[in-house]
């Protein structure tokens, strides 16, 4: 692909509304990794059953979505 054409699909699909930018850039991550492990799948799934059971119970520590912001560009360096 010509960096033309590259400039080109880049600029349309960052036109894109949030959700659908979001879908691409999980399609086109996914499509680096290596193909998926099953072990490695049931453990999240089990991990995830456990977080969701700890909020349902009242026992997990909440965060709205503007403190996660904030710790996580912390950890990054404050981009």
């Amino acid at each position: 692909m010509s960096a033309k054409t590259l400039d080109r699909l880049r600029s349309e699909v960052l036109l894109l509304p949030e959700a659908e930018r979001a879908e691409l850039a999980h399609a086109l991550v996914t499509s680096l990794d290596a193909p998926a492990d099953a072990n490695v799948a049931d453990a999240w799934d089990a991990e995830i059953a456990r977080r969701l059971a700890n909020v349902d119970a009242g026992t997990a520590i909440l965060i709205d979505r503007e403190e996660f912001r904030r710790r996580l560009q912390a950890r990054i360096g404050g981009q």
